[in-house]
C-alpha cells in the first residue's frame, strides 16, 4: 500500500517528506553530464528511485537504496551502502511506501 506524501510542483522546500528509515518513492529531474555533444539538445532527465529515507535537510533528502542487513556496528552507518542526495528543488513527486 502506499501513501502520497507530496506531489512537489509547488517545491519541498522545508516540508518534511517521510518518516526516517522509511520507504519512498522518489520521481526527480536529474542533471546530464554530457561530452563532445551539442549542448544546446540537453536537458534534465526524469529519473526515479525507491529507497529508505536516511536524511533530510531544508534542501535535500538522503535515500538508500543498497544497505548491509546486519546490525550497525560500534562505529556506526553502513560504508558499503549505495544510494542518492538529491536537491528538494528537482524532486517532482514524492510517495511513502508502507
Amino acid at each position: 500500500m502506499e501513501t502520497a506524501v507530496a506531489n512537489c510542483k509547488n517545491g519541498l522546500r522545508g516540508a518534511p517528506v517521510a518518516e526516517k528509515n522509511g520507504l519512498v518513492f522518489i520521481r526527480y529531474r536529474d542533471h546530464v553530464l554530457y561530452h563532445r555533444a551539442d549542448p544546446t539538445a540537453m536537458k534534465p532527465e526524469t529519473r526515479e528511485t525507491v529507497g529508505w529515507l536516511v536524511y533530510e535537510s531544508l534542501d535535500y533528502i538522503i535515500v538508500c537504496w543498497d544497505r548491509s542487513a546486519e546490525p550497525p556496528t560500534l562505529k556506526g552507518g553502513d560504508p558499503k551502502a549505495s544510494g542518492l542526495v538529491v536537491l528538494k528543488s528537482d524532486v517532482l513527486e514524492l510517495k511513502r511506501l508502507e
